[in-house]
């Protein structure tokens, strides 16, 4: 079951200008099953060399339960970057290499209720997590952020990168059901309890269609929130855009072709929800 949430611009620009530095229960963000309360949130941050960017999106962070910053092993200052403007966060050598593994270290190291995930380059802007935050309260298990959606947009797609990215969300659409307005898309946050429903053994950019198509095929219950992409502020992308792109579409291919992943009943998805 697919489900898609919507804003308008200009309250999607309020709630990105308001966020900064600041807790998220500012925002009302409570969480409606224990009134008072509200969820910790997990923010996973994979670097490789990005010691000039990464201290703008760690500046623009809210006030959440934990930033992990997993770092493939950068040859810049990128670790004392991040230490200097952030001395509390925790840091992750990767063992491995590539976007996917590095996130499958975070997630390990994640000990909140709600993981969110986020590029080092400065194109995702920290401010709009709680948004993905408030559609999570409102009764998803697993929100991807949207370009296409009214609000959302980009100054980084290019013409190319577009129009495989429609592609590819067409064939998803068609094979699993779905209604995804975004696939290729690295701004993404869910119940660390779904990472029961999905298996993230992968090492390249596929990695959010890997679990967004493994979240539908578990019918999680998925929302779009709209979201805006800024152009890279420093250095070159580590995307390519046909090897990556092939990547992509293996792994659509190998997942209709494979069964979803065994995990307990919805069920027990909601009662670790409930209880975390």
């Amino acid at each position: 079951m697919t489900e898609q949430t919507g804003v308008s611009h200009d309250s999607t620009l309020r709630s990105a200008e308001a966020t900064d530095g600041l807790p998220l229960r500012s925002f009302g963000l409570h969480d409606r099953r224990r009134p008072g309360t509200w969820p910790r949130v997990s923010v996973i941050i994979p670097t490789l060399n990005e010691e000039r960017n990464l201290p703008l999106v760690l500046g623009a962070m809210p006030d959440v339960h934990e930033v992990i910053i997993v770092d493939g092993r950068s040859t810049d200052g990128t670790i004392a970057a991040a230490m200097r403007v952030m001395p509390d966060c925790l840091i992750v050598m990767q063992e491995g290499k590539g976007k996917g593994d590095a996130l499958m270290a975070g997630f390990q190291a994640a000990t909140g209720d709600i993981i969110v995930t986020l590029d080092a380059d400065g194109s995702l802007r920290p401010q709009e997590i709680p948004l993905f935050v408030g559609a999570l309260l409102s009764g998803a298990h697993f929100v991807k952020g949207s370009r296409a959606l009214a609000g959302g947009g980009s100054d980084d797609l290019t013409h190319l990168r577009s129009a495989g990215n429609r592609g590819l969300g067409m064939l998803v659409n068609v094979l699993f059901g779905t209604r995804f307005t975004d696939l290729c898309y690295g701004y993404n946050a869910f119940w660390r309890a779904c990472l029961e429903h999905i298996d993230v053994r992968c090492d390249g950019f596929e990695i959010e269609t890997l679990m967004i198509v493994q979240a539908a095929k578990a019918n999680l219950r998925i929302a779009e929130v709209p979201s805006f992409e800024k152009a890279r502020v420093h250095g070159e992308s580590n995307l390519r855009t046909f090897r990556d792109g092939f990547r992509v579409l293996r792994t659509i291919v190998t997942q209709r072709r494979t069964p979803p992943v065994h995990a307990p009943t919805l069920e027990s998805l909601e009662h670790a929800i409930q209880s975390a």
